[in-house]
Parts: C-alpha cells; structure tokens; sequence
C-alpha cells in the first residue's frame, strides 16, 4: 500500500484547492454575507469537503470509480476526524501542556495538527473511499474472498 508520487501529488493539489475554497468562502461568508462564525464555518467545511471528494474522485483516483453517496459520505466522515485531530492537537497543548500563546496555538493545531489530520485524511481517502490496494485499485472484494 506505497503510494505512488503521482497521488501524493494529486491528492495534495486537491487538498490545496479544497483548503483554498473553505478559506475564500469562509472569509466571504464572515465578511460581506455577514454569516456567524460557526455557520460561516460549517458551509465553508462543506463546500471544501466537496471540491475535495470531487477533485480526489475525478482526478488522483478517478480509476476507482466510485458510485453513489456511500463514498462521499465516508470521505465526508474521515475529514470530520481529520478536523478532530487539529482540535485535539490544539486541546492537548494549550489546555494540557498549558502552552497558550497564539504562537503555540497555531504550531499545534495548524503544524502539527494538521499534518496529523492530513495523514489521516490520505489514509482514510485511499482505503476507505476509493480502496487503493497496493497498485491495483478498485473495489475489495467480500470478506468471503
């Protein structure tokens, strides 16, 4: 399950993008559409999620063809806890390890957080959404073989 430079790459230009739209939006939504931060929020993760789950899915693994809102909804699940492992990062050093300054703040949960949470996402993205198995992709089999 090596993944290749070529779906590093596509799946790191689609995360690019995808962070790009949550951000752009997000920042539209708070400022001229004059939304609350946690509803701002909530649309921004979502349409993100989805230019994500597109690119991934016509792009970096667009051979898995994949069908239906399963695949989105799992895709949709794993970058929740993506999401979690940068607020757990941020929970456990500034609430934990007591390092509060926004300095700290953003080390843990933009840096490490999110490298963590960007793992996880690849992870999650390969195995439980298009089922990336070694260099053969497609669908696994049942569990009887």
């Amino acid at each position: 399950m090596v993944a290749d430079r070529r779906e590093l790459l596509g799946f790191a230009a689609v995360g690019l993008l995808a962070y790009a739209v949550d951000l752009t939006l997000f920042t539209w939504l708070r400022g001229p559409a004059g939304l609350g931060p946690l509803t701002a929020k909530t649309l921004s993760f979502l349409a993100g999620c989805t230019v994500a789950y597109l690119g991934n899915a016509l792009g970096t693994y667009r051979h898995a063809r994949v069908r239906g809102l399963r695949p989105y909804a799992v895709f949709f699940a794993v970058n929740i806890a993506g999401a979690l492992v940068q607020l757990l990062c941020l929970t456990v050093s500034h609430y934990g390890l007591g390092l509060t300054s926004q300095r700290a703040d953003t080390v843990s949960g933009a840096g490490i957080g999110m490298a963590l949470a960007t793992a996880l996402r690849f992870w999650g993205t390969r195995t439980l959404v298009f089922r990336v198995i070694g260099h053969e992709q497609g669908r696994v089999g049942s569990w009887t073989g």
